[in-house]
């Protein structure tokens, strides 16, 4: 199963928001099968700014950060196609915009699932469901991947 992580995992496994929240985003991550999960391009340019902006790194430092992300994991580029998607989804189902290009470019990518605190557990689009992996009781699709 292809999974697609959006950047609040990829944030928390970097320190944001505090230790427990790493430990728990890196145990995750160690779970996850290395040869399944992608990052759309997007969310490293948010964790990026994120990065720079909230933990106050340098951008050469955090640079060192988002290509250690590139190399661990395949990437879904944002196409013209995810593009248009993410607009119908920002305008149809009122997402933000730039969750609405995570979610598309998870489908684009072929994944099943997309690891989001910031979307609505459960929802699913074009064969991509939102799974919430800090949520209290865990998605079963998640569960039995963890498994």
């Amino acid at each position: 199963m292809r999974i697609a992580l959006d950047t609040n995992v990829l944030a928390y496994a970097e320190g944001v928001n505090g230790g427990d929240r790493k430990a728990q985003a890196l145990t995750l991550i160690e779970r996850l099968p290395g040869d399944g999960v992608f990052l759309p391009i997007q969310t490293l340019g948010e964790l990026f700014q994120l990065l720079v902006r909230k933990l106050k790194q340098a951008p050469a430092q955090a640079r060192i950060a988002i290509l250690a992300w590139r190399d661990a994991y395949g990437l879904i580029e944002t196409s013209e196609g995810v593009l248009v998607a993410a607009i119908e989804l920002a305008a149809t189902h009122r997402f933000s915009f730039w969750d609405a290009v995570v979610l598309a470019s998870a489908s684009e990518g072929g994944c099943r699932l997309l690891l989001s605190e910031d979307l609505q557990e459960g929802f699913t689009w074009n064969g991509v469901t939102v799974a919430n992996p800090f949520a209290a009781s865990p998605n079963p699709l998640l569960l039995s991947l963890l498994k």
